[in-house]
């Protein structure tokens, strides 16, 4: 392996999902992993140990996962851009210093290879049903951002948007893969450091004696400072002023959580990202994210040369959820179907946008392996024939022959 002065490993690689997304961090200079070691999410850290040298990054593997996202807060307040890695389980146990995280306003990058759940499940499986948990994990009000990847080259380009958008809001960043993508080997075009667009962190250029560690821009973010860099504050989870000193009363709570919401719902037509292919003239589309995407862009091939009017809706960016354009595709066709690798989550968010527009259907993806089109293909012409709208979900289930 060469990297460029940077740290940068330029050039195209045959790369695992797990080995491109420790490229990707280190490209967007992440210089802290902190984790806990859990199947299938060791490609990562063993990448990262291997390159921590060349570039000067640092390492660390805490007792449990608990303590590993703690460090990786902590160390993001001395101006690390930081990451941990986890599973299913290691997942669970990182909530509560989730919500600290989004309290604290503090950027980091959490990757989650998911697996067979719930318990331990099987570790070795690809799921998805850990999407619901990355944005409601956490208790109290809050916005979050998570990408879903399909192959081991968005692995590497969605942790650097990931940390790009971690940096920008101030908020963590959940990368939400699975045990196939994560172990997938592909190709990965890795462009030169100056072609890879990075966010700064936005650091506070005032008075040393004036900063205010809360105190918000028009976009609800705060610029940030080092820890150790002579200014004095206080950072708390509890409600707290623009100093970072508790605060407890019912007013404050308000100005400390509204933005917390604000930052991210305010600009989702900026963070939402997704990818289109043939929803001009289609009847259905199907709406999917992650490895289900692989298998759904090739039914919208395979159905189109039967004669079958059908689009695709890949969600690039899970959360915020693309909501508005949900809606709007809702008024132009006869049904969404949304193939998922669990029992039914974001297909309950098709729902709700869909306001009762379009048929629903659903089904559970991977059975027959992840890249198995047939079921989909047969759910989609089985949509493709409703003439009437249904309320609720219709849970597609493979017909005996």
């Amino acid at each position: 392996m060469k990297a460029d002065k940077s740290g940068v490993l330029t050039g195209s690689h045959i790369l695992s999902g797990n080995e491109a997304c420790a490229e990707g961090a280190l490209a967007a200079g992440c210089r802290f992993l902190g984790l806990y070691p859990i199947v299938p999410s060791l490609e990562v850290s063993k990448r990262f140990l291997q390159r921590a040298p060349e570039v000067g990054a640092t390492f660390i593997q805490m007792e449990d996962e608990v303590s590993a996202l703690a460090a990786v807060l902590g160390a993001s307040w001395t101006g690390k851009k930081s990451m941990t890695v986890t599973s299913g389980p290691g997942f669970s146990l990182m909530m509560e210093h989730l919500g600290l995280g989004v309290m604290l306003e503090t950027p980091c990058v959490i990757v989650e290879i998911q697996m067979v759940g719930p318990g331990l499940g099987l570790p070795t499986r690809p799921a998805q049903g850990d999407i619901m948990q990355s944005r409601w994990g956490s208790h109290g009000d809050y916005e979050i951002i998570a990408f879903a990847p399909s192959s081991a080259q968005e692995m590497f380009d969605f942790t650097i948007k990931a940390f790009n958008l971690s940096e920008r809001y101030r908020v963590p960043v959940a990368l939400m893969s699975d045990a196939y993508v994560a172990q997938l080997k592909e190709k990965v075009a890795i462009p030169s450091a100056d072609q890879i667009n990075i966010e700064p962190r936005r650091y506070y250029g005032g008075p040393r004696d004036s900063y205010l560690p809360f105190k918000r821009d028009e976009d609800f973010v705060p610029p940030m400072v080092d820890i150790g860099q002579g200014y004095r504050f206080h950072v708390t989870g509890l409600t707290h002023d623009d100093r970072g000193y508790p605060i407890m009363f019912e007013e404050c709570q308000e100005y400390n959580v509204h933005p917390l919401v604000r930052k991210i719902r305010d600009f989702t037509d900026k963070i939402i990202d997704i990818e289109e292919k043939n929803t001009n003239d289609a009847e259905v589309v199907i709406i999917s994210y992650g490895v289900s995407s692989r298998a759904s862009l090739k039914v919208v091939e395979q159905a189109r040369s039967k004669g079958h009017k059908v689009g695709s809706l890949k969600l690039n960016t899970v959360w915020p959820f693309p909501e508005k354009r949900v809606a709007e595709l809702a008024s132009q066709v006869k049904a969404f179907v949304v193939p998922e690798m669990n029992f039914g989550q974001v297909v309950q968010e098709v729902e709700r946008s869909a306001y009762g527009k379009a048929n629903i259907f659903f089904l559970t993806h991977g059975d027959n392996g992840v890249e198995y089109a047939g079921d989909i293909l047969a759910a989609v012409e089985e949509a493709s024939q409703m003439k009437e709208t249904k309320c609720g979900i219709t849970e597609w289930k493979k017909r005996s022959a």
